[in-house]
């Protein structure tokens, strides 16, 4: 694939691509950014290149997947080297304050908190089915788990996330 045409298609998909980087860092958006940056910096340098073995679009959240996750691991063994004695409870991210949700539709708001509760397979395939508008399999592509790891995920997260918002309502 070309320069230009690449650079169209990361065009085309960046909402898309900062939405998904939004969901992989629990809604930080400083990180979501950054996230988003070193993963075009990546594929415009070339370190990450379009096979056409899928859609450019499940390959493009793959590779910011496989970004997020390299920044958060570099990021974690920093902290830890730096404050290593304290727990690992006082290493991570506090969740984000009222201030930041107060701002959000009440609806939209239990959604975003019963989806951070569900494990991080649940999280990521219910978010790019329903968000991201993926199939499973392209999901499971990007999550590089099988289609069936990928269909179990799926069902077993829509079951919890059914039962988190009924709590949530009654």
């Amino acid at each position: 694939m070309n320069d230009t045409l690449l650079r169209a298609q990361l065009e085309k998909c960046h909402p898309e691509v900062l939405g998904w980087a939004l969901s992989l860092c629990r809604y930080n958006t400083t990180e979501a950014e950054n996230i988003v940056q070193t993963a075009y910096v990546n594929i415009l340098a070339g370190k990450a290149a379009f096979g056409e073995r899928s859609s450019f679009r499940t390959w493009l959240f793959g590779v910011v997947r496989m970004t997020a996750r390299e920044l958060n691991r570099r990021e974690w063994l920093r902290r830890l080297r730096w404050v290593s004695g304290l727990p690992i409870e006082a290493v991570l991210d506090p969740a984000p304050g009222p201030d930041e949700l107060i701002y959000q539709d009440q609806r939209v708001l239990r959604l975003r908190v019963a989806l951070i509760d569900l494990p991080v397979r649940q999280r990521e395939v219910l978010q790019l089915v329903f968000y991201h508008e993926l199939s499973i399999a392209d999901a499971a592509e990007v999550m590089r788990v099988s289609l069936g790891s990928a269909r179990q995920h799926y069902e077993r997260g829509k079951k919890r996330l059914r039962e988190k918002l009924d709590r949530v309502i009654t």
